[in-house]
């Protein structure tokens, strides 16, 4: 129970004693339905979660009585509330999947996500439905990473519509070419903009300082998009895309880093440097090879992807995206073996008669006013899956617990086949 009071810093509460109220006991009962996740998957990982030393306590890192900031990841309504299928209307029924994102021990927020269920639709691609998932890892400033949460899908949709659009178009267009292009545009409109700023009216902290740095500011993203029968995943960048297939982690992209031996040779035969400081960095100053924006450091600093297509099997589980606070700390084995915990607790997938297949359309009124609102965007998260949602939630407790020190985002998308 220590390594329960550790992480679940806004849960844990004393015990309410028996002469409470009774809306104290329900208020209690609640939050521990809450932890129930954590304490019945995560902490059955022998070994998952250890202590932090003396040393690690001591240094700095952590300061007492400062909480990380945990943003929260509802999981969907029970199935009783769930709105039931309508009739003729089973194709809007979305994948499975869960979003959370964490501040945690950084003074600002520069991660952001994107998830656009039916972004390719089935019409347009000729193959089925494509969804689109994204983890954005900003640095210097969050504008860049933003500006990607709001146009990347559009310009990789965009793409793959000239692409398919052309006289001799093949009937599927090539997924390396259509991410190439929109990764292209969204690094030239993030240089652009830099670049348009007068300083006569701050948008954002990075053009507050003396002199303005808008062109200082960078993000990585891993894209994938995932369709009935293959997924595809684009990554510009230290986050990270993980599909388990079988109990088996398989790495769907590769880290960029500075350091890198392909990497090096590519930024020294630029001109630029590779410099140890702390870690190996482009110039001494960025830790990661290759980023959307960061206009100052081109073209050392790439913003073109690394592309892989990947045929979908009966033996995948899961894709985990995340930013490199989570993969900083955790294993892509450790990160598998968590989600497929949270699977087993919450049982096979069902069919859509009694568990819907994803998710609803965004209800009139909007996605729900969380404090996450900002972090998420293209969905409610009150939506989500509930294996998913709690999945993607103790990826990000663990990674606290074992010391990130970055902010952290993770989306799990459930990729078993329905019976």
């Amino acid at each position: 129970m220590v390594m329960t009071a550790e992480i679940c810093w806004e849960e844990a509460k004393p015990s309410i004693p028996a002469a409470a109220s009774a809306a104290a006991a329900k208020a209690l009962a609640r939050r521990r339905r809450r932890l129930d996740m954590a304490v019945a998957a995560g902490f059955r990982l022998a070994g998952a979660l250890e202590r932090p030393s003396p040393e690690a306590a001591d240094d700095g890192a952590f300061r007492a009585g400062k909480r990380p900031r945990l943003a929260r990841a509802t999981s969907g309504p029970c199935r009783r509330c769930r709105p039931r299928p309508r009739a003729g209307s089973a194709s809007r029924w979305w994948p499975r999947y869960g979003v959370t994102s964490v501040c945690g021990r950084r003074r600002e927020m520069e991660d952001a996500v994107s998830i656009r269920p039916d972004f390719l639709p089935a019409s347009t691609s000729g193959s089925g439905k494509h969804h689109f998932f994204g983890v954005f890892d900003g640095h210097g400033c969050s504008h860049v990473a933003r500006m990607c949460q709001d146009r990347m899908h559009e310009l990789v949709l965009d793409a793959y519509k000239k692409a398919a659009s052309g006289k001799d178009a093949p009937p599927a267009p090539a997924w390396e070419e259509v991410m190439d292009k929109g990764f292209a545009r969204m690094d030239g409109e993030a240089v652009s903009w830099a670049k348009s700023r007068s300083g006569d009216d701050p948008a954002c902290r990075c053009e507050l300082q003396t002199p303005a740095r808008s062109d200082h500011v960078g993000s990585t993203a891993v894209v994938a998009v995932v369709g009935p029968n293959c997924v595809v995943v684009a990554n510009s960048g230290d986050s990270r895309a993980v599909l388990c297939r079988g109990g088996i982690p398989v790495p769907l992209s590769v880290d960029h880093k500075p350091d890198r031996p392909d990497e090096l040779e590519r930024i020294q035969a630029a001109g630029g440097r590779v410099i140890f400081w702390d870690s190996a960095r482009v110039l001494g100053v960025l830790a990661m090879s290759r980023a959307i924006g960061d206009g100052y450091l081109k073209p050392y600093v790439t913003a073109e992807p690394e592309v892989t297509v990947t045929e979908r099997t009966d033996d995948d589980e899961c894709l985990i995206l995340a930013s490199d606070g989570l993969w900083d700390v955790v294993t892509n084995d450790m990160a598998c073996e968590v989600v497929r915990a949270c699977f087993r607790r919450n049982g096979p997938p069902s069919t859509g008669c009694s568990r819907p297949n994803g998710v609803l359309p965004l209800p009139a009124g909007g996605p729900g006013d969380d404090d996450t609102a900002a972090v998420v965007k293209g969905v409610d998260k009150a939506e989500s899956d509930r294996a998913c949602a709690d999945a993607a939630l103790l990826l990000a407790k663990l990674a606290l617990a074992r010391r990130s020190s970055d902010n952290v985002s993770v989306v799990v998308v459930d990729l078993r086949r329905v019976p």
